[in-house]
């Protein structure tokens, strides 16, 4: 853990935000050597955040024991050069349970993941996110997706929960987002501090028109097996460079988003796919979740070349 503020570090990211995969062996247990190479690199190449055991490192199939031991991998492999979060999930007394391992392994903040299973009304969610935010000294990011879908009002609450430092968006509402974030401006005053953050599956697809509503701050699955095309894509997004942004979403991301529609629960599975075709072998994934045909492996990897091919194009301009 580290001593700065995790607002303050987020607020401008230097890369994008790393969302890891969880390898396991050839047993199906976690491999932690594995899991160390693979933070280490992606802080290495340019990574400003990594959030441990969240959507693409599977939280849902992991232990509490696996859990620890990995954020606390991920901890001791970026070594405070950029914060570490973890998620924190399920029925209220285990995102608790979560959240306090969490803090034990040392992480800078959370990531809070939608409840279990059940449909639940605004107070029953603002009781939820408020005690996991009380549970430890963490920062809490709430992620707002599937079963927990906010009120513009019900999120002004949160911003107002000591704790509760931003709000990630998985639904893509824009609407509802704009409302939102007018909501908060307007009822919380002098809280410029709360953070918002893109967390659509491959969100760089969708990003131009989140920016548009000063969301500036994304999660990137596709760092985890093509940092370099994640990183120029960031970079142009930095210095307004459209040109830049548009060859990368029409080279890489949109034949990617659309390869990933092709299958249930691709949005972890292919970009697992994708880290093993880079060369580092991170397993498959647990079931539930499936492997990727063998066809549509073959095109994820011609999709990967064509992207770094189209990031050689403007390397040569």
């Amino acid at each position: 853990m580290t001593s700065a503020p995790l607002a303050a570090r987020l607020a401008a990211p230097s890369g994008p935000l790393f969302f890891p995969v969880t390898p396991y062996g050839p047993g199906g247990e976690v491999d932690l050597d594995v899991y160390r190479t693979h933070v280490r690199r992606g802080v290495e190449t340019g990574a400003a955040a990594v959030f441990a055991c969240c959507g693409t490192g599977e939280f849902h199939a992991l232990t509490p024991e696996e859990f620890q031991d990995c954020v606390r991998a991920a901890v001791e492999e970026t070594g405070g050069r950029v914060p570490v979060l973890a998620g924190a999930g399920y029925g209220t007394a285990l995102a608790v349970r979560y959240a306090r391992l969490a803090e034990k392994a040392g992480a800078d903040g959370l990531l809070a993941m939608p409840p279990y299973l059940v449909l639940a009304g605004q107070e029953g969610l603002l009781r939820h996110y408020r005690e996991v935010a009380a549970a430890t000294a963490l920062p809490v990011i709430v992620y707002q997706r599937d079963n927990a879908v906010f009120t513009p009002d019900s999120v002004a609450e949160l911003a107002r929960t000591d704790g509760i430092v931003g709000l990630k968006d998985g639904l893509g509402d824009l609407d509802l987002m704009q409302r939102i974030i007018s909501a908060v401006r307007t009822e919380v005053p002098g809280d410029d501090d709360f953070l918002y953050f893109n967390g659509l599956p491959t969100a760089e697809q969708t990003q131009l028109a989140y920016r548009a509503l000063g969301v500036t701050l994304y999660s990137s699955a596709a760092f985890c097996f093509a940092p370099e095309i994640a990183l120029a894509f960031h970079r142009a997004l930095r210095s307004d460079d459209e040109a830049v942004v548009h060859r990368l979403l029409d080279g890489f991301y949109r034949p990617f988003v659309e390869l990933r529609a092709q299958g249930r629960g691709y949005a972890v599975a292919l970009v697992k796919a994708g880290v093993r075709l880079r060369g580092l072998d991170v397993g498959e994934v647990r079931p539930p979740l499936q492997e990727p045909t063998e066809d549509h492996v073959k095109r994820l990897a011609q999709v990967i070349e064509r992207g770094y091919a189209v990031l050689g194009e403007e390397g040569g301009k």
